[in-house]
């Protein structure tokens, strides 16, 4: 009734309501998690920022595996066109789809949106791959890494620095049996690798793996025209 009273008589509205510090409840997660947003935001560097904020925020909610980059990376200079796809995205792919072995088509599409990266790119990767609705993780992971790489040599590269529990710059070692397993997909894709080279190829690095835990480094397959000198003499062999 008294503020009918004061606009009657004043003809003016009344101001807005004001607040002090003590009637404001800030949350006290608030700064925490708006701080850590703000840092995965500056990683990451999504294309879109809103289509990212929402896979980012329906991941925290969820418990689940954050579409976050492990730090700032530059565009792979391989690519000759902005594909989109770096392996520290795919690193993030690998990290959410990963511990179930498989997943389906519809999920990798929500993943793969989340990170604002291209559908026409996945198409053409699920489609090199003739997946169904069900998709080996592995397999589609050594696609990603055969877009990145260019070679077969260089998505391997790629697999093992992505795969690694090694610091960034270190040999970038993994199981040879994951290595093998890419390797013969990506070889069986490719189609005009001989059996007998690929055979000779592994037989070849398994003596460095048995001096090295049962572990392959990038050292190991990935040096200046290695590969070439290699499958040379398995082929006279």
């Amino acid at each position: 009734m008294l503020q009918f009273i004061c606009v009657y008589t004043t003809g003016m509205p009344l101001p807005d309501t004001f607040y002090c510090a003590q009637q404001i409840h800030i949350p006290p997660d608030l700064p925490d998690i708006l701080k850590d947003f703000t840092k995965a935001a500056i990683r990451t560097q999504p294309k879109d920022l809103l289509q990212w904020c929402s896979a980012y925020f329906n991941a925290l909610t969820k418990g689940e595996c954050l579409p976050v980059k492990e730090r700032l990376e530059m565009n792979v200079a391989t690519q000759k066109t902005d594909t989109g796809l770096t392996p520290g995205l795919l690193k993030i792919l690998h990290k959410q789809l990963s511990p179930n072995h498989t997943c389906s088509k519809k999920e990798l599409e929500m993943k793969w949106k989340g990170l604002c990266l291209p559908m026409e790119q996945l198409e053409a990767l699920l489609s090199l791959g003739s997946f169904d609705s069900k998709i080996i993780w592995m397999e589609f992971f050594a696609l990603g890494c055969s877009s990145l790489g260019g070679s077969l040599m260089s998505s391997l590269k790629y697999a093992c620095e992505i795969l690694t529990n090694d610091e960034a710059g270190g040999p970038a070692r993994i199981p040879f049996d994951t290595f093998v397993q890419l390797y013969t997909y990506l070889t069986h894709l490719e189609g005009d690798v001989p059996q007998d080279y690929t055979d000779n190829f592994l037989n070849r690095l398994q003596a460095q793996v048995n001096n090295q835990n049962g572990m392959i480094q990038v050292s190991n397959f990935y040096t200046s025209n290695r590969f070439g000198k290699v499958k040379k003499r398995a082929m006279e062999d």
